[in-house]
């Protein structure tokens, strides 16, 4: 026990990474990266599980809930060990190095990696609402995309910080805006439903189905963890970064679905895919629903650079650890950035998105986040037992209610991907456990090639 506090203590001193993101840019990496197209399109699959109104909000509310438990359970383990690498550290600390090359082996290959080359394409394809593009041009434009933002990130944390907070604010004064002309403006006319609801009454069943799309739509709220190591005074910043990021979300998709049903019956959210879109058509015309595209662009291209900006951080504390090519764990002179491992995501998810084969990929492993998801949380229980005396500037409010809590959840989860989607879900598994002999292959060779 003592000597693992005094390597966590010696890892924790040994800072090569500046310190420069504070309480503002915090918040926004949460915000940020969370806010993608699913506060858009999300209202329309929980429309189609659940029979009433009051179904949507409490989904919301109760995925609104699991986020906050989450993100409240890792900001403990960040201000406790607050290194670059956040997950990736916790799960090393928790349940040792196999399972954490495990989970950055995982997000390298399409976790992470899938998420950009997704946010990437996706840019592309709204992209082309605007100008004539066609599908290999809108490829084109996903790399350029995420080639500009990766450069920009190599440029220093503030520039990245600085650009996810200005398409922070810009994504979250957009909804503003659709908020502000739902509850102000007079329908250009009455929404009409051609067909009932496809589910009459709200199940124990449909009520999960629907939460799993909601928790899709909180997705990134773990992505602060990932720069712990480069957060000011992070023992005060990170739980307030969580908490406060991840309160905002909440109040702003619970506000933004009371806009969306003030102006659509919740049958009318059932037949239209693109809620948001649908929303604004009935209220000033075809340019409502271009102002959404536009938005939800800029929504894109905030939630791609919070992953260009954090994610890299997983596959440095790798090299650092000696899993991966040293190479990776290089900082750059002049800009104190992980200028390599920037290059390894942004090369990885430019090639993805090119090929469109990450989307099958992404498919079978995204669910294997949800599993990494549950230990790191579960590393609250397990170091507060194994590590007693570990010092813990900040404790999760509601321990252990609130870990417990996400754990559950988040193995349900697993749980019913595993019996809807078998096959995929094995493939996925295959994809993650791929990484064991590659980890112990590593380690007997990888010193000569890391070197």
């Amino acid at each position: 026990m003592d000597s693992q506090l005094k390597d966590i203590a010696q890892k924790a001193e040994v800072q090569t990474l500046p310190r420069e993101i504070g309480i503002l840019g915090s918040t926004a990496i949460v915000v940020g990266t969370i806010i993608g197209s699913g506060i858009f399109l999300v209202p329309h699959n929980v429309a189609t599980q659940v029979g009433s109104v009051l179904s949507v909000y409490m989904v919301w509310i109760v995925g609104g809930a699991l986020a906050l438990a989450g993100a409240l359970s890792l900001a403990e383990l960040g201000a406790a060990m607050p290194e670059a690498g956040g997950i990736y550290i916790y799960l090393r600390e928790s349940f040792g190095k196999l399972v954490a090359f495990l989970y950055g082996w995982g997000s390298l290959l399409v976790i992470d990696a899938g998420s950009a080359a997704t946010l990437g394409v996706a840019f592309g394809i709204y992209a082309a609402g605007f100008i004539p593009l066609t599908p290999i041009e809108q490829k084109l434009l996903a790399g350029v995309v995420i080639g500009v933002l990766t450069f920009i990130n190599i440029l220093g944390v503030k520039k990245g910080t600085a650009v996810q907070t200005i398409f922070t604010i810009a994504k979250v004064g957009g909804l503003v805006i659709i908020i502000g002309c739902a509850i102000f403006l007079p329908p250009l006319a009455p929404a009409v439903a051609a067909h009932p609801l496809p589910t009459s009454h709200t199940t124990v069943s449909s009520f999960g189905v629907a939460l799993v799309g909601v928790l899709w739509a909180y997705q990134g709220w773990h992505q602060l963890s990932y720069t712990a190591g480069e957060v000011k005074n992070p023992s005060k910043v990170l739980p307030i970064g969580f908490f406060l990021g991840t309160a905002i979300i909440i109040a702003v998709y619970l506000t933004a679905n009371a806009a969306y049903l003030h102006v659509l019956p919740l049958p009318v959210m059932a037949e239209h895919q693109r809620v948001a879109a649908t929303a604004m058509q009935f209220l000033i015309g075809p340019r409502g629903a271009r102002f959404v595209s536009a938005l939800i662009l800029c929504s894109i291209f905030g939630a791609l650079n919070g992953t260009i900006l954090t994610a890299p951080r997983v596959y440095y504390a790798m090299a650092k650890d000696g899993v991966f090519f040293r190479i990776v764990a290089r900082i750059h002179p002049k800009f104190q950035t992980p200028t390599f491992a920037l290059l390894v995501l942004g090369a990885w998810s430019a090639i993805l998105a090119a090929s469109g084969s990450f989307e099958e990929l992404y498919t079978y492993a995204i669910f294997a986040m949800w599993i990494f998801s549950a230990a790191a949380i579960a590393g609250v229980i397990i170091l507060r037992r194994r590590l007693p005396d570990l010092h813990r500037p900040y404790r999760v409010w509601g321990y252990p209610i609130l870990p417990v809590a996400f754990i559950i959840a988040a193995l349900a989860i697993v749980a019913n991907t595993l019996v809807s989607k078998p096959t995929e879900s094995a493939l996925g598994l295959l994809i993650i456990l791929a990484g064991v002999p590659l980890y112990y292959a590593w380690k007997r060779w990888g010193g000569a090639a890391t070197r």
